[in-house]
């Protein structure tokens, strides 16, 4: 059987939906009556991406909003799973920890490390999550999604480069309202959550939320077939909204999680992995097949050092608890916003980097996160022809810890060893916008923001614990970043439904420091911050009232200082390090387009495109430097720097995502059938020096629920055709590894609404 190309599955896909709205259109031909054509068309979002509330169709930039109704359809459950819905966007985790990467139109900075803050700002409720290890918690209870793309910080607490991830939770109702959700499905997996939500008082309501997630194990051992990938992770969330007048708000909550999950293991790929490389000669293990395959191993030292059970598994030992609470007041001539939220989070994780029973690669994160931020912001009326924004933001941070290493059976360690330090960050910020309607059509604006930070790393070391003590470095360093960003504009509406935009905007992202094993004096030097100047164009618009909606934008991106993870090799070894590279571009664009051409059938497509390389970038060549490595000692007596401008950013170039969703009735019940898709097209791995290969996703549901019911059951599936793929590759001490997607799973759902 002759297998399609992309180009032209991607056209079977748009062919097969327009076949599926041809006759739901025919039969529609006679005029439809007032409530007819509401249902026709799309529904209006209105978000606060610009920090003002308004139609989603009206934001001037590069917008995707994913309700939480297509949350629950799609089966999102983390922040990592929006990848498969909003076009550019990817969310990796390295070596398949706890620890994951937002990356935004190819901006992404790729660390395992805890202590450095990521180029994409996560924030929930409007406070931010800067570490990555934080943002892990179950997505539960949301009302919308919104993610921005291209550099942002006149408007967002935080300054970023490569864009910001918001999540609104849904707020307390001012009517009773309750729900639950269950779900059961392959591997033993098991969902439940729910709310009750309702007044307390006249001017006071309450709504509180809980989830939980346990089972799903999809990995087994190669060795002793023990299973891996059980879930055991569940939190609550308890939000106020006090309204003691028509121009004044306080709203807030309390929320706790606990994540006691497995981990994911690791597969052995591209080449076999000899252990124990030294006299008595060990294993020697093949490339792993069966793509469920993985390994674990713990020395009975490691096993103590780190407070488990001599027979351990990958784990995560993590929690986390937080408050905020938020005041809006109505001057009249402007409207205040005071927003503090606090964050306490401890990371416990053990993984096995080798993925075989050889105590080569066992690292155990511990790290204790507390984030303190406040911002205050004053915005004039939205209804004015001069509207300004101006606020100030204030942020201390600690993070605390670091991690143990088992090199015990590694040939060129054959030890045991401690990373530790503890990081503090302190930022300041003052910002303000301006937008002016030069006519009825026309709109300029722009926008300025001054950052002051200061990181400092104290009491940093590197020590060899065991077999025989020796400390390999210890350093305190600091460094201070005053930088500013910004952004200019112009917005023209063409007609009422049609939106057209051009910016440039500065982007920054702080600097920071490398916080690995370390023996090399050059690799604690702090890395610099990043510099973006981002040129944009773009349109929004809607037509046949408002039953087809499209989005486009293209980008062009002058990247100074990109931050990257590098390799520094010496005659013994290797070791990582993050660096700067001078100059490099990216250019690219995004087209989403919805279609509702009918009351009861929904299409969504988006396609994504990124092309960077570098421009200015001399560094150590890898693949000579490695075909260099003597065979027999195994040193790098040559390594080999090389001119590497010109070179693609390790990046996906394409990605393609999107859905159809048909409700059709049967008998009492109504009945919706939605499917989601997502392409990724192939990216090279610098950790591992090798390709990893592009994939498709298919998901699918089937749900019903009675006419008018308050109920509702269901069947689903992810990765409908069982594909094998992978998210990251890594080569780290000696094991050339994969971090492997979920096979085929699915479930049954039921749900309740009072």
């Amino acid at each position: 059987m002759r297998r399609l190309s992309k180009a032209q599955f991607i056209a079977a896909l748009m062919s097969t939906a327009a076949m599926l709205a041809g006759p739901a259109l025919a039969a529609e031909t006679p005029a439809p009556s007032a409530d007819e054509a509401v249902a026709n068309r799309l529904d209006e979002v209105t978000v606060t991406a610009r920090r003002r509330a308004e139609s989603e169709q009206k934001v001037a930039a590069a917008l995707t909003v994913i309700s939480g109704s297509e949350l629950d359809r799609r089966n999102i459950q983390t922040v990592n799973d929006l990848e498969n819905s909003v076009p550019n966007l990817e969310v990796t985790s390295q070596l398949g920890g706890g620890q994951p990467q937002f990356r935004i139109r190819g901006v992404g900075l790729t660390d395992y490390a805890a202590n450095n803050t990521g180029t994409v700002g996560v924030y929930v409720d409007e406070i931010a999550y800067p570490y990555g290890s934080m943002t892990q918690g179950a997505l539960f209870d949301v009302a919308r999604i919104e993610v921005l793309r291209g550099p942002q910080g006149i408007l967002y607490g935080r300054n970023t480069t490569g864009g910001a991830v918001s999540v609104i939770t849904n707020a307390p109702t001012r009517t009773f309202d309750a729900g639950v959700t269950a779900s059961y499905g392959r591997f033993d997996a098991a969902h439940v959550d729910g709310f009750v939500s309702g007044p307390l008082t006249e001017t006071l309501a309450a709504r509180l939320a809980v989830t939980t997630d346990q089972g799903g194990a999809w990995q087994y051992n190669r060795d002793t077939h023990e299973k891996l990938g059980d879930k055991d992770r569940w939190a609550a969330r308890l939000k106020l909204d006090w309204r003691p007048s028509d121009k004044t708000e306080i709203d807030g909550s309390v929320r706790y999680n606990r994540d006691q999950s497995d981990g994911l293991g690791l597969r052995l790929v591209t080449r076999p992995f000899q252990s124990h490389n030294y006299a008595p000669i060990g294993r020697l293990y093949p490339i792993d097949t069966d793509p469920r395959i993985t390994g674990w191993g713990i020395s009975p030292y490691f096993a103590q050092l780190i407070g488990a059970p001599t027979n351990a598994k990958p784990f995560r030992n993590n929690e986390g608890w937080g408050v905020n609470t938020r005041l809006r007041h109505d001057f009249g001539w402007a409207a205040l916003t005071a927003v503090v939220g606090y964050e306490d989070f401890k990371r416990r994780e053990f993984n096995d980097w080798d993925a075989t029973a050889s105590n080569e690669a066992g690292t155990y994160f511990f790290n204790k996160i507390d984030t303190l931020s406040q911002e205050v912001r004053l915005a004039s009326p939205g209804d004015k022809a001069f509207r300004w924004l101006t606020g100030l933001y204030h942020s201390t941070e600690t993070v605390n810890g670091g991690f143990y290493s088992d090199f015990s059976e590694a040939a060129s360690l054959k030890d045991w060893m401690s990373t530790t330090y503890k990081q503090d960050v302190e930022t300041t910020g003052v910002f303000f916008n301006l937008d002016y309607d030069l006519t009825q059509r026309l709109t300029l604006s722009g926008g300025l923001r001054w950052e002051d930070e200061t990181r400092e790393l104290k009491g940093f070391k590197t020590e060899i614990l065991a077999p025989t003590y020796s400390l390999l470095a210890s350093t305190s360093k600091n460094r201070h970043m005053g930088e500013w960003s910004g952004k200019v504009g112009a917005e023209y509406h063409f007609t009422d439904n049609v939106l057209g935009y051009a910016s440039v905007a500065r982007g920054v992202k702080s600097g920071g420091f490398t916080t690995y094993n370390s023996g090399l004096p050059s690799q604690l030097d702090p890395f610099d911050p990043e510099k973006l100047i981002a040129y944009e164009t773009g349109v929004r618009s809607e037509f046949f009232d408002r039953r087809l909606r499209v989005n486009a934008a293209v980008f062009y991106y002058d990247y100074r200082d990109e931050q990257l993870q590098g390799v520094l090799y010496t005659q013994t070894g290797r070791v990582g390090r993050i660096i700067n590279v001078p100059k490099s571009h990216i250019e690219g664009g995004e087209l989403e387009i919805t279609w509702k051409p009918a009351a009861r059938l929904t299409i969504s497509q988006s396609l994504g495109y990124k092309y960077g390389q570098y421009d200015e970038f001399f560094f150590v060549n890898a693949t000579a430097t490695e075909a260099a490595k003597d065979p027999v000692t195994g040193q790098y007596n040559k390594i080999v720097y090389s001119d590497r401008s010109g070179e693609r950013l390790p990046f996906p170039r394409v990605d393609y995502k999107g859905s159809v969703s048909y409700v059709m009735d049967v008998g009492a019940w109504q009945v919706e059938a939605e499917t989601n898709y997502n392409y990724r097209s192939d990216q090279f791995s610098t950790s591992s020096n090798s390709v990893i290969g592009d994939y498709w996703l298919f998901n699918a549901s089937l749900t019903a629920r009675p006419a008018n019911g308050k109920y509702a059951v269901g069947v689903w599936m992810n990765n409908v055709t069982n594909s094998y793929f992978e998210e990251t590759r890594n080569a780290f001490i000696s094991a050339a590894t994969a971090s492997p997607h979920e096979p085929r799973t699915y479930g049954v759902r039921v749900s309740y609404r009072y």
